[in-house]
């Protein structure tokens, strides 16, 4: 491809070892979960019974429509007087009087009890509750302007009213219960399914199963995701291959075009409420979703759209915590590429940990994961967002684990300043095997406070076969399953952030724009043709049994890798074919057509029960005794920065930023609140959790020199910095002022 940089990867990197048919990753499913599911206190019920003999969620800080007692106390006094017959004998006259107000009064009372008991109880009774107190249908609030009742919480068949107003019928046979109050806006009642907690109770990791799927495509764009916006600049000078060339194509289109617009559109319809209410109903309980640096800002000539996407995550969260879904926040693309792959944000040469620029990089890339931490450990948020991947993918075998190390150290530290020590201060530190597998990751920083192992097995990207899809089923159970249990006892908690059904790499830009495929032969560097990719993009002519060898392969690959995320939730059509050309990639439109299952729970046991992680973890790695003391001889063998890092040289040597600059702090939400006849503003908090923070952001030395931040393989400026500039290594790196962990 002639617009191919120099030194570019394809998005998917093969196997990290050749010797291996498939990239290490491990699996298992507990069998023995099933009932602790169901009752998380060791067979306790979830729920508590109220008055009126309606169960609800003992732990709901806000309980979705409580029942009313079956008649006011006023009710009550008036049944008591009324209900006595008189027993002495009065004149005719005055009997017939005390009759007629007899009956008058009753009619009285009958209409009372109607309005204020009987037709709220029936309306309630109406909507639903199943013995277990999961609601079927809405349950109403009253507003406190118009009197008129909006319905902020339901189940099964229940009305739901979009942000733009409109509504739709929610269907989720599971037992999920959306919640959305605009007056508690920070309400976390919601659960996806019966058998996931609700967002206001504990997630028991390694025993709760992580049942998710990836938002790809979103607010980090790939052309194999949304082909459409890069099919439309085909042509263009350069070639959109990456968000970066897309947003130099989209800024140079104004007359007709948009401009750089068109991705706002892209963040406004790609995903939309409707989708996290079909995911909840799709029996899935977590979302994955990318997001690239550019959410906080750009700098010099970065051509991504700055700060956009942040205001659709914000959405992103409003949606998840409305049905009960919980967010693994990855950061996707870092500042110079820390993979050199299009989802990067620029295809080409790897700049972080890497070359002349990769550690002013890093510093840049651990401020980002900072602003970050400091808003989604906010109480607000905490609860919806208790995951945060800090890097996606990084390639460290060209950086080398001992330096990609620091780095994950002293992101932890990062994360752990903002929000603190112990269960539910701030969310799991993930961190990616960089291709290395999680053997190589095994006794990672003991004692360290709630961190997680991430890996992203794929068949397709290694050896090429024309085998039929059947061939398939068995390998996550044979590749994956040992390895994810034996790395659960060894690491921690493990989860496979992506994995597919693909089986080759048949797809339009499934390898990059232009890119071609190996399985044709038509990969830069591959000659040999497996076979034509025609019958693996024909989805709409698949017949029933190759539908059911993918469900097969779908089910077993969720057996073996435990807690999983599948990648990706949707791919758009193609603007050339007007449909879906990377079918395998997409879980909607497998449930959609009948190759992904509509209950993931039909995975369990798949691959022969075998030895499954039977949790739950350490107390120690979820939060609980002894979380957070790392012993100092591991964390003075990985002090940050790393004495030297390949392809630059001595870190004394190279550009470097320092701590002066303003930092730019993430906006929150806005929510009013209407009471009376009085309207305030919720309070969403400051974007900042941890105000003894108060370093500065990471910004050039005035006085030194920088080459570009994706420069690639280059030397250092020389000089590096004016006779009068402060030595490199006098250069101090930010003071995490710690907070006390919370109880």
């Amino acid at each position: 491809m002639d617009n191919l940089p120099a030194g570019a990867r394809p998005r998917f990197l093969g196997q990290a070892n050749d010797s291996q048919s498939f990239r290490d990753s491990y699996g298992g499913q507990s069998t023995n979960n099933s009932t602790y599911h169901l009752n998380p206190d060791g067979g306790s019920s979830r729920y508590s019974t109220v008055p009126g003999g309606d169960q609800q969620f003992a732990s709901y800080r806000d309980t979705p429509g409580t029942p009313r007692s079956p008649t006011t106390p006023f009710l009550s006094e008036k049944n008591a007087t009324y209900a006595s017959p008189r027993q002495k004998k009065r004149k005719l006259g005055l009997i017939l009087g005390v009759i007629a107000g007899i009956f008058a009064l009753i009619a009285a009372v009958v209409v009372l009890v109607y309005f204020l008991a009987i037709k709220p109880h029936n309306s309630n009774k109406s909507s639903g509750s199943t013995s277990s107190g999961t609601s079927t249908a809405g349950s109403s609030n009253p507003t406190a302007t118009s009197g008129v009742r909006t319905v902020i919480t339901g189940g099964d068949g229940s009305t739901v009213t979009r942000n733009d107003g409109t509504t739709f019928t929610y269907n989720n046979s599971f037992g999920g219960i959306w919640y959305w109050d605009p007056n508690d806006p920070f309400n976390n009642g919601a659960r996806a399914q019966s058998w996931s907690p609700a967002l206001n109770e504990t997630f028991n990791y390694g025993s709760d199963i992580i049942r998710g799927v990836n938002l790809g495509g979103w607010l980090n764009t790939e052309p194999f995701i949304s082909p459409a916006l890069y099919e439309k600049y085909a042509n263009g000078t350069p070639v959109a291959i990456d968000e970066w060339t897309l947003s130099q194509n989209m800024r140079a289109d104004t007359s007709s075009g948009g401009g750089i617009s068109q991705l706002e559109d892209h963040y406004k319809t790609f995903i939309t409420e409707d989708d996290f209410a079909q995911i909840a109903a799709a029996g899935l309980n977590w979302v994955r979703i990318p997001l690239g640096y550019w959410a906080i800002e750009t700098r010099g000539d970065e051509p991504f759209l700055e700060k956009t996407s942040w205001t659709y995550f914000l959405m992103a969260i409003q949606w998840a915590r409305k049905y009960g879904i919980r967010i693994n926040l990855d950061f996707h693309a870092l500042p110079g590429s820390q993979n050199g792959w299009n989802h990067s944000g620029r295809l080409g040469t790897i700049n972080v940990l890497l070359g002349p620029m990769g550690y002013a990089n890093a510093q840049r890339s651990l401020d980002y994961i900072r602003i970050l931490a400091e808003f989604i450990s906010q109480p607000e948020y905490k609860d919806v967002i208790p995951y945060f991947g800090i890097m996606n993918e990084p390639q460290a075998t060209n950086m080398g684990q001992e330096v990609l190390s620091t780095f994950y150290l002293q992101a932890y530290n990062i994360v752990r300043n903002a929000g603190g020590i112990g269960q539910g201060n701030g969310p799991f530190v993930s961190f990616h095997d960089g291709f290395l597998g999680q053997n190589n990751w095994a006794g990672f920083l003991p004692g360290a406070d709630r961190i997680a192992l991430d890996t992203h097995p794929y068949l397709c990207f290694s050896t090429q076969s024309a085998g039929a899809v059947s061939t398939f089923i068995d390998a996550p159970c044979t590749g994956w399953a040992a390895n994810m249990n034996t790395s659960m006892t060894a690491f921690g908690l493990n989860a496979a952030g992506e994995f597919s059904l693909a089986v080759n790499d048949c797809g339009e830009f499934v390898n990059g724009v232009g890119l071609g495929t190996r399985f044709e032969g038509t990969y830069p560097g591959v000659t040999t043709v497996t076979g034509s990719c025609a019958s693996y993009l024909a989805w709409q002519s698949w017949d029933d049994a190759t539908k059911q060898d993918y469900m097969q392969l779908a089910l077993h690959s969720m057996d073996a890798l435990q807690n999983w995320f599948f990648w990706t939730w949707k791919i758009g059509n193609s603007s050339i074919s007007g449909t879906v050309m990377a079918p395998h990639w997409s879980y909607q439109l497998g449930l959609q057509n009948g190759w992904m299952p509509t209950d993931p729970r039909a995975s369990v046991g798949q691959c022969g029960g075998g030895s499954p992680f039977n949790g739950p973890l350490a107390p120690s790695a979820t939060g609980g005794a002894g979380a957070g003391t790392i012993p100092p001889s591991v964390t003075s063998s990985l002090a940050w920065p790393p004495a030297s890092i390949s392809g630059g040289g001595v870190i004394s040597v190279l550009p470097s930023y320092t701590p002066t600059g303003t930092v730019p702090t993430l906006t929150p939400p806005t929510f009013t609140i209407t009471s009376g006849k009085q309207t305030t503003t919720a309070s969403a908090g400051d974007g900042w959790l941890n105000s003894a923070d108060n370093a500065g952001l990471m910004t050039d030395i005035a006085s030194c020199s920088y080459l570009d931040p994706w420069v690639g393989s280059a030397a250092p400026p020389s000089p590096l910095c004016s006779a009068g500039a402060t030595k490199r290594e006098a250069i101090p790196e930010p003071v995490l002022t710690h907070i006390p962990a919370r109880p």
